[in-house]
């Protein structure tokens, strides 16, 4: 899962939310599942309302409709999903230990999702077949940030001679992202399927593909 181990950076800012407290957390990591489990449009709002002892006026209080409780979760996730792996400053990884720290960083990132912990189900989330960006803010301030940041580490990885620069940055960030869609959605599809070793040789290897297509 490569293409979502970023911080949340969205039009050139970290958006920075309010903590849930500990009521709103469990009714996110409640709605996280329901979502991941039943997607979009089968979600219960009574099946997470029930679970999390809530009345349903508490809950309208809170949110207007499904789309908003939706959007909540992935953005909560996210942040809290930016928070537990730190990703590196794209200005710190210029130099020539690019790649290799380009490589703990995905090391790293592994290891904090094989942990358990309800943002984990925002992979899933993302690519449910029956909710995408054009409907979700959520996630489209979701891709613009992670868009950003590949930009951002191709800019880097440029001005240190890590990454080829015979391609126009543009078209060089569009075929970069697009690989690294790709590769996250298999990712997610399979994730339940392997086990913590797997998932290290895996994500070893999508690095590796990604950089014979990026290095010089």
């Amino acid at each position: 899962m490569l293409d979502h181990l970023v911080q949340c950076r969205y039009d050139g800012t970290v958006t920075t939310l309010t903590a849930p407290t500990p009521r709103e957390h469990e009714l996110l990591a409640t709605a996280a599942r329901e979502f991941a489990t039943a997607g979009f449009e089968h979600a219960s709002l009574n099946a997470v309302i029930r679970a999390c002892g809530m009345s349903k006026s508490s809950f309208y209080h809170r949110f207007d409709s499904k789309q908003a409780l939706f959007d909540r979760v992935v953005d909560e996730a996210a942040a809290a999903l930016a928070h537990e792996l730190a990703a590196p400053d794209p200005a710190e990884l210029a130099g020539p230990n690019f790649w290799p720290r380009l490589e703990a960083f995905v090391t790293h990132a592994v290891a904090a999702l094989a942990k358990p912990a309800w943002y984990a189900d925002l992979g899933k989330l993302f690519y449910l077949p029956d909710v995408s960006a054009e409907r979700s803010a959520a996630m489209r301030r979701l891709l613009a940030g992670v868009d950003g940041w590949v930009q951002a580490v191709l800019k880097a990885g440029r001005s240190c001679g890590a990454v080829r620069d015979d391609l126009p940055a543009s078209l060089q960030a569009e075929l970069a992202f697009a690989m690294l869609q790709a590769m996250d959605r298999w990712s997610v599809a399979h994730m339940d399927d392997m086990k913590p070793a797997q998932r290290r040789r895996m994500a070893s290897a999508q690095l590796g593909t990604l950089r014979r297509l990026l290095a010089p």
